[in-house]
């Protein structure tokens, strides 16, 4: 596994889904080793219940921006993979999770001859709604690269699928339709904590809870816009936004101009522990992205036993089943979202009925046993087309070999034919 991002370094979702996947390979009995980068005090190796972690760390000179930094962190990987390889042998597949890790995968194969199954997250067209600006252009390109270079690619939802073959052209056959999944037993041992839900809400308040990034594209701005109605129908309700990002500052000053500062509560961001029992204090967590590729963040909620409202785009709109296992309002719509949280916060019924249903769901078709298998499969087609490449060109270079010493000996025979012609 080459990642940029595993515990206890978390930058988005990719951290959970390659720790989570990577276990759940080790249970089935497959070896995993996973390269990723240095933060903090994390060690520079150590086994994770089963799964071999190496980080590494980036070069100690200042890059000049993100797309270098990247570009120094792809040359460590290679480094840290190729001393593993020395040591111990090659890898059967390369996973490489994103474009962040892309060159460092193209190289590792190239070098070994291992063939790369890549897991696109997100395009940066999806995340940029376009591609506008040279940043973008050079990430799209590497993405490109990555899907091309791939023996096989693995994309969490049908929406994602589509999204690929529009803009890289990429064959149906070649892209693997596999969702993400959670750990259906995180919230099975956790019971609602009072006292912790106090530091954020009255006991008679009931909270909306948002769990994110701060960005545009997860659309928590269209949340906020949504409280003065909600309030105005039930007032006894609290807004918890939990997560930090670059629209911060935009997002606090929305909430001012709106005048329901007393309404709105920015947690930053909770660590591993915290989180759960943020779900657990909250009555409907509300996910309003404008961009979604998966949407993990929804199983969490529909497994903690919260009630969700999603946006009808993405894979929150294949997850969710709306009025069944979850609201769904429109895309960017204030009202909309506000009508799908009063509805449930005024029909208990229906609450309890979603909240059934969403873990019934998860729990069969979002586990990772399942995922796991689905990937295994994955990396066996990589393997065997891998191996058929390789006997293909085996036999075209065996062709070309003996045409050339066909032609050798009619040239040769020629030659002295027309020599014994000379001499008649």
């Amino acid at each position: 596994m080459l990642t940029w991002e595993y515990p206890p370094r978390v930058v988005g979702g990719i951290a959970r889904v390659v720790n989570d996947l990577s276990k759940r390979l080790i249970k089935d009995g497959h070896e995993v080793t996973v390269i990723t980068y240095k933060e903090g005090d994390a060690p520079y190796f150590e086994i994770d219940k089963g799964v071999k972690v190496y980080r590494v760390d980036n070069f100690m000179i200042n890059s000049n921006n993100f797309i270098d930094w990247i570009m120094q962190l792809n040359f460590q990987l290679v480094a840290k993979a190729g001393e593993i390889i020395s040591k111990e042998g090659k890898f059967d597949v390369i996973h490489a999770h994103d474009w962040l890790v892309a060159y460092a995968a193209k190289t590792i194969k190239d070098a070994y001859n291992i063939p790369i199954v890549a897991t696109i997250h997100a395009t940066e067209a999806g995340r940029n709604n376009g591609i506008r600006e040279q940043e973008q252009k050079y990430i799209n390109d590497t993405e490109w690269m990555l899907t091309y270079e791939a023996t096989e690619v693995i994309v969490n939802s049908n929406y994602m699928k589509g999204d690929l073959q529009r803009l890289f052209g990429l064959p149906f056959e070649k892209i693997n339709v596999i969702p993400n999944g959670i750990n259906i037993t995180n919230y099975s041992s956790i019971e609602r904590d009072y006292e912790f839900r106090r530091k954020y809400a009255m006991d008679n308040e009931k909270i909306i809870l948002f769990m994110g990034r701060l960005v545009y594209e997860k659309g928590v701005q269209y949340l906020i816009g949504a409280m003065p109605k909600i309030l105005e129908h039930y007032h006894d309700t609290k807004l918890v936004i939990a997560g930090k990002g670059g629209m911060i500052d935009e997002l606090r000053q929305e909430v001012n101009n709106l005048g329901i500062q007393n309404k709105v509560y920015f947690t930053g961001y909770l660590d591993g522990k915290d989180v759960p029992k943020m779900y657990k204090a909250s009555d409907i967590a509300v996910f309003p992205s404008t961009y979604e590729p998966f949407g993990i963040v929804a199983l969490e909620a529909m497994q903690a036993e919260i009630p969700v409202v999603v946006s009808d785009i993405g894979g929150l709109n294949e997850i969710v089943e709306h009025r069944r296992t979850g609201m769904k309002s429109y895309c960017g719509n204030s009202n909309s979202i506000a009508d799908s949280v009063l509805e449930l916060l005024f029909d208990h019924q229906l609450a309890n009925n979603i909240v059934k249903a969403a873990k019934s769901k998860v729990r069969s078709d979002y586990n990772w046993n399942k995922i796991a298998q689905d990937t295994h499969f994955t990396y066996q087609k990589a393997i065997c087309e891998t191996v058929a490449e390789r006997e293909r060109k085996k036999l075209i270079q065996e062709k070309e070999t003996k045409s050339r010493k066909k032609g050798k000996g009619e040239i040769t025979n020629l030659l002295t034919f027309r020599k014994n012609q000379a001499y008649a």
